[in-house]
């Protein structure tokens, strides 16, 4: 049997620039706009944080209600020590806090640019649907 090499769609092409013109002043003021390599790195960690779908599982439950680990081990459909390392990470970055009440912890979201990027990332998802945030 022969195998058959599958082809990726051809993307449409990027407009660009048919000549070479760079303006000096325009790239100066786009540089300086350009944070420094620590916040940078900052963001690209708060960004890789939002890109696995068990952390957005955990901290979509989180903006609408504080919950103990177990709860969002449920809501994650993870075991209680795979969510505690995720939280442990979210925590690093102090997008989640938590507060302790007898042998329970609680966990809430912290963090109200992450609240806001879920909402948009929400609206973004079903304009008509209202999301429910605390």
């Amino acid at each position: 049997m022969q195998a058959t090499a599958r082809r990726r769609p051809r993307l449409p092409a990027t407009p660009a620039c048919k000549v070479l013109y760079v303006d000096e002043a325009r790239v100066a003021s786009a540089r300086a706009s350009v944070p420094g390599p620590e916040a940078l790195r900052a963001t690209a960690d708060l960004f890789g944080l939002l890109s696995d779908e068990t952390r957005l599982r955990i901290l979509y439950a989180l903006a609408r209600e504080e919950l103990c680990v177990c709860d969002l081990a449920r809501v994650a459909g993870r075991s209680i020590p795979a969510v505690s390392h995720q939280l442990a990470a979210l925590r690093r970055l102090q997008v989640v806090s938590y507060r302790s009440e007898g042998k329970l912890a609680y966990y809430r979201l912290a963090s109200q640019v992450v609240r806001r990027l879920l909402r948009d990332a929400a609206r973004r998802r079903d304009p008509v649907e209202p999301v429910v945030f605390r």
